[in-house]
């Protein structure tokens, strides 16, 4: 059994290493919100859909636990929000979002990432400006026109409601976030389950990247992802459809 007990270890390395780094992500993040917010998750809307986004990944209570009784207390670690701007293949755009307590060491991990891969780290503005930040919501539905008047009565700035295969997405400034939230719970029952609630960086127009340049684009990425600092990657990217 010597070959395949080995790859059936190293599997089990690499699965438990993933969770640890998702669950590492998320205690970071529930940290950060609740000692920006508070606590207590029903006076924290943002606390609360990033527990529940955690629980949906899987996340063990004792790590969302622990995160907020660190926040509770006083001093810990002090975390801040880091993003950085660069162009990768094919001269997409790349922001990369960070929480980090050394921004030097931050900013060196994710400078080694382009330079790596063969790209390029920008300057602040170089890129962000290209990318509308937003805070988004899909749920099951096909009524738009009621979620429409729900969110126009609540006074939310809404961008855009879409309707696509029985699921309705919201888009919204990401100052509009909470009341976003409040306002389709408020219309549609605190039980109405959310299969989206983040905020993100949706890029404003996209870049196809060639077939050659997808080696170099899955690097960079992928050297990202291992960066304990980068919570997440958001790129205008557009890859080649395979053939297979």
């Amino acid at each position: 059994m010597g070959r395949a007990y080995q790859n059936r270890k190293e599997s089990i390395a690499k699965t438990a290493a993933v969770k640890s780094k998702i669950y590492s992500k998320y205690g970071r993040q529930i940290y950060v919100v609740a000692k920006q917010g508070g606590t207590d998750p029903a006076a924290n809307l943002s606390l609360r859909s990033l527990i529940d986004n955690a629980r949906k990944d899987q996340v063990p209570a004792h790590v969302i636990q622990n995160a907020i009784d660190k926040a509770s207390g006083v001093g810990g670690e002090d975390y801040a929000i880091a993003r950085y701007e660069g162009f990768g293949p094919g001269n997409c755009m790349v922001l990369v979002e960070c929480l980090t307590d050394n921004p030097n060491r931050t900013i060196g991990e994710v400078r080694n990432c382009f330079t790596k891969s063969k790209c390029k780290l920008g300057a602040p503005g170089s890129v962000a400006h290209m990318f509308d930040h937003c805070a988004i919501f899909s749920f099951a539905g096909d009524d738009e026109d009621a979620v429409l008047e729900a969110l126009m009565e609540a006074d939310v700035d809404v961008t855009d409601v879409e309707s696509e295969d029985g699921i309705i997405t919201v888009f919204a400034p990401h100052t509009e976030y909470a009341k976003t939230q409040s306002a389709l719970t408020a219309a549609f029952g605190d039980d109405l389950e959310f299969d989206v609630q983040e905020i993100q960086f949706l890029p404003q127009t996209t870049q196809e990247i060639a077939e050659d340049d997808m080696p170099m684009m899955n690097r960079l990425l992928d050297m990202l992802e291992d960066c304990d600092d980068v919570q997440r990657v958001f790129h205008n990217a557009i890859f080649p459809e395979s053939d297979a």
